[in-house]
């Protein structure tokens, strides 16, 4: 199969850590032929989308940093494949945060002729911490607003602490806790997160969400779905003095055995997530609510892995095969029915 990941520069990555990396490596072991480009190598020629592509595909059997290393080779070479989209098996969209629009716009024509993971409409959809809204009863409380006196007013009434969180920021990034003990910090913060000194409609709308107590304490919980099924899961624990579990933002991982309550969940979000195309996520829990929903180039299998001694990326380059067949299978079924009306 012909395999590409749109993703970051390949020498930006610690191949040891990255999810990506590790579907990569499984792709190669297949023998599959892997392809690498960044979001600006896409471009349209005479109505075709088309990319600028480096063949990465090396010798199987490799360590992963030999791997790693062997495939940044591979980008030293002079020539570029310009390669039709379209003709492609599977897409890969695993460009770190932020969303690339302008990519997924050009790729969006395509969207149902190439399998995609995950697809275009799904991650405009699925980027923004808005997402988690289509399922109000298992989400903590909830507001967004651009109005700072209408959040500071949400943040006395309910009393307790909150969090605050930008809608397209990620790994924690900007994610605070608020309290009404603090009242000229909590005005002053307010008033800069949703840039109150523009004109109402060019504000910055923010989130104000119920402070779970619990994360202190148990930190929160990972979970993996492939296809909304569950493939692995991880609890993080906060660093000292901090509340974000991300590892980017200090956070330690341990193991962690899937509950009822986590099960629950991963039901109630499966067949939304299936229907945008979101076949591979990460999802984030804690206590019994869920907090936010990752599908833009979503991590975790490494660490899953080593708590685990499982290699999670079998499973993914499993389902992506099968579907891959299921799609060529009804494309011979297709023109076999075709074929059969009489000319």
């Amino acid at each position: 199969m012909k395999i590409a990941f749109m993703m970051d520069r390949l020498e930006s990555i610690e191949p040891t850590w990255e999810t990506t990396s590790h579907l990569m490596y499984e792709c190669n072991q297949r023998e599959h032929t892997v392809y690498f480009l960044e979001p600006h190598d896409i471009y349209i020629r005479n109505g075709e989308v088309v990319a600028r592509m480096r063949n990465i595909t090396v010798a199987p059997n490799l360590s992963m940093k030999k791997y790693w290393r062997s495939a940044i080779n591979c980008l030293k070479r002079d020539e570029l494949i310009f390669e039709t989209v379209s003709e492609l098996d599977v897409f890969f969209l695993r460009k770190n945060p932020p969303l690339n629009y302008q990519a997924l716009e050009f790729l969006s024509p395509i969207n149902n002729r190439v399998f995609m993971v995950n697809s275009t409409s799904g991650q405009i959809l699925g980027n923004s911490k808005l997402y988690t809204l289509n399922f109000p009863d298992i989400i903590p409380v909830t507001h967004v607003s651009r109005d700072p006196k209408r959040l500071k007013k949400i943040i006395d009434d309910f009393g307790g602490a909150m969090v605050v969180k930008p809608l397209q920021r990620f790994g924690g990034e900007g994610v605070i806790k608020v309290s009404t003990q603090d009242q000229e910090n909590l005005n002053s913060l307010i008033h800069y997160y949703v840039r109150g000194y523009k004109n109402y409609p060019a504000r910055e709308p923010i989130m104000v969400q119920e402070f779970m107590e619990i994360v202190k304490k148990e930190g929160d919980v990972r979970i993996l779905l492939l296809n909304g099924e569950i493939l692995g899961a991880m609890q993080r624990i906060p660093p000292k003095g901090d509340f974000r579990t991300n590892i980017h933002a200090g956070g330690h991982v341990l193991k962690h055995e899937v509950t009822e309550r986590d099960k629950e969940i991963c039901r109630i979000i499966k067949d939304r997530l299936i229907k945008d195309g979101l076949y591979f996520v990460g999802i984030d829990v804690i206590g019994d609510k869920l907090v936010e929903i990752n599908c833009v180039s979503p991590g975790g299998i490494p660490r899953v892995n080593r708590l685990n001694q499982v290699k999670l990326e079998v499973n993914v380059i499993d389902f992506v095969e099968e579907k891959i067949k299921e799609m060529s299978d009804r494309v011979i079924a297709s023109s076999i029915l075709m074929n059969s009306f009489p000319q």
